[in-house]
């Protein structure tokens, strides 16, 4: 441990540019599958024949191999950030989806029926009572997002991208593992932190619905 303390304290300038980097990436796909998936959970809850095919197809993209996919993805927008943010949205989109429907499903039926008593048209009850009561749940797909991008992110190098998967693959490479545990310690703690952070606030959404 040594050698990797004495490394990190060389290097620190730079690891810290590539948790910035591996930050970056995952934002932007985190982004993307919020953009995107939400729209689709919310037609899947209220198109319900559209349900099945919008969580199959999903979930087929999230059980495709990440390295498989990202070298299609490669040979498709070449090497570099946009193939990764693409793969990093593509993982993403399942938990957003199945959480943004789960949660707007889970309405109480009454509060849809009281809303609709008092003249709310469709998109004012989802505006301000479906989607105000199913944000738990969207925070909790998007916590499991996070969590699964940080780790996904991390084999970026592979097909030209950046972030802590460099000194990750480096140290195997050379055989160095104070490299090794350079890349992989920091993407680990970033993912603890992510899933601290999205699980805290979901919580505090939470306990704000419920008040």
């Amino acid at each position: 441990m040594d050698l990797f303390f004495r490394y990190v304290g060389e290097n620190g300038s730079y690891l810290l540019e590539l948790a910035y980097q591996h930050i970056l990436m995952v934002l932007f796909g985190l982004l993307l599958a919020l953009a995107v998936g939400v729209p689709l959970g919310i037609v899947a809850a209220r198109v319900p024949r559209l349900a099945n095919p919008i969580l199959v197809l999903a979930n087929v993209i999230q059980v495709f191999p990440s390295m498989a996919l990202l070298v299609l993805l490669m040979i498709v927008f070449g090497l570099g950030f946009t193939s990764v943010v693409i793969g990093l949205f593509l993982y993403s989109l399942l938990p957003v989806i199945r959480n943004t429907y789960v949660g707007l499903t889970q309405v109480n039926p009454a509060l849809l029926e009281a809303g609709r008593g008092v003249g709310m048209s469709g998109m004012q009850l989802l505006f301000r009572v479906q989607l105000p009561l199913a944000l738990p749940f969207i925070f909790t797909g998007i916590q499991i997002a996070a969590v699964i991008a940080i780790g996904v992110a991390t084999i970026a190098p592979l097909i030209g991208g950046e972030g802590l998967g460099r000194e990750i693959y480096a140290g195997i490479n050379m055989d160095n593992p104070a490299r090794l545990y350079a890349g992989a310690i920091p993407a680990a703690l970033l993912a603890l932190l992510a899933d601290f952070l999205l699980g805290r606030l979901q919580r505090r959404v939470k306990w704000g619905g419920a008040s």
